[in-house]
């Protein structure tokens, strides 16, 4: 099934090849506002998160997907589900979806297009009845987007100790 593409994307799994990118999006203090965790100062940190991410793939068959730039050949951010397998807002084992992309690569609907075939996919093969999805209350565009891709809004809910907006689509 993977690499899916769309229009402008190729979406894929993660490799370690793809730490630099990662790096490049978890180091920016933009994407980390609404993260509410500080920017990662090491290459070492990517590398961390790949492996974990690396370890859904092995332990569920699903995680999030690296997106790739056609135009460019270039990782610029990741996009996908995610089990979540440690209880939020009331729910247990269920797939999130999400998107990151570095900044430089917002405002051109990137987010919709590599989320919309996640969403599919999560139907089509994973079998999912529900999928959710989830921002920061201040998160303004990451809800619109999840709402673009038909996501309806259903509770704020506090997260971490952060106000968040809970999403749910059903198939």
């Amino acid at each position: 099934m993977l690499p899916i593409e769309t229009e402008r994307l190729i979406l894929r799994q993660l490799t370690p090849a793809d730490a630099l990118g990662m790096f490049e999006l978890d180091s920016d203090p933009l994407v980390s506002k609404y993260l509410h965790q500080k920017p990662f100062t090491s290459i070492d940190q990517a590398r961390e998160v790949i492996d974990y991410i690396l370890q859904q793939y092995h332990d569920y068959g699903i995680a999030r997907w690296a997106v790739i730039e056609k135009e460019t050949n270039q990782f610029i951010g990741w996009s996908g589900l995610k089990l979540i397998t440690e209880p939020i807002n009331n729910h247990i084992n269920f797939y999130d979806i999400g998107y990151r992309l570095i900044s430089r690569f917002w405002g051109k609907g990137y987010a919709t297009e590599s989320a919309r075939p996640a969403l599919q996919y999560g139907f089509d093969v994973l079998q999912a009845n529900t999928i959710y999805g989830m921002c920061a209350v201040e998160n303004t565009a990451s809800a619109n987007v999840l709402q673009k891709i038909g996501l309806q809004y259903v509770e704020d809910f506090g997260h971490r100790g952060i106000p968040h907006k809970w999403f749910k689509i059903a198939k």
